[in-house]
């Protein structure tokens, strides 16, 4: 799962807006938010200064408009987190994303366990067909990034792209070239997908996955970093398209 924020102002600039993902009814927010804590489900807290902790959703009060998150008070990205304006909420249920600002943030020390109270969400943001699909590109249409290697600056390679998101894809390494690793940030990365969907990207290599022998290489999961806005324009025209396809012939 992609646990980074969707970045809203491109998506926001995009025709259409955030109103297809904007949620603001207090219901369908107080049911989400239930489902999150009744399931003990994990989110991640992202902070403007680059900072990410993990956590839970405890309790939920809509009248007090507070919201309760378990933590670890002992993470070291915590406090820097609590001085942070900009933190922002992001969390699965099923195969839909949702996020949403974690406002007014207070920890609370207690016998048991450390709580995180933030102001109660007025809105969130759900991302069921633009987060949650992930496609494979037709092999026919020869999918490729050219980029510099994390590690030797001066060697461009280009790798065949294995399947492709609104946030991000991956790419497959073949193990006859050097490694790479992860964490680093791959910039200026040029994806082409097919004829009409081609464009320039930052990558950030989440991780370095090692397939089967027969395979011969490695899986590189990559996040999308900076997205232009019509850069996310063109990628779900691609989504879009290739999802259509294959339901089509599965009609067949």
């Amino acid at each position: 799962m992609e646990t980074m924020p969707m970045p809203l102002d491109a998506l926001g600039a995009a025709p259409g807006g955030l109103d297809d993902f904007r949620v603001t009814d207090p219901r369908e927010i107080a049911t989400m938010l239930r489902r999150l804590c009744d399931g003990s489900e994990t989110v991640n807290l992202h902070a403007g200064n680059g900072g990410a902790v993990e956590a839970t959703v405890w309790a939920t009060d809509a009248q007090r408009g507070s919201l309760g998150l378990n933590v670890d008070a002992n993470d070291p990205a915590l406090q820097a987190m609590l001085a942070c304006r900009d933190v922002v909420v992001v969390g699965y249920l099923d195969s839909v994303k949702l996020q949403f600002d974690a406002n007014n943030l207070v920890l609370v020390h207690g016998p048991r366990a450390s709580v995180l109270h933030c102001a109660y969400p007025r809105e969130l943001f759900r991302f069921q067909r633009r987060g949650a699909y992930r496609v494979r590109p037709p092999m026919r249409n020869a999918p490729l990034a050219r980029l510099r290697h994390s590690d030797i600056a001066e060697l461009q390679i280009e790798l065949r792209v294995l399947d492709v998101s609104i946030g991000g894809c991956a790419l497959f390494l073949p193990d006859d070239m050097p490694p790479m690793r992860a964490g680093a940030l791959l910039t200026q990365v040029q994806i082409d997908l097919d004829a009409d969907t081609r464009f320039h990207v930052n990558l950030r290599l989440q991780h370095v996955s090692v397939l089967n022998n027969d395979a011969r290489g490695a899986r590189l999961g990559c996040q999308f970093v900076g997205a232009e806005a019509s850069a996310l324009r063109s990628l779900q025209c691609f989504i879009d398209s290739t999802q259509k396809r294959g339901r089509l012939l599965t009609l067949r």
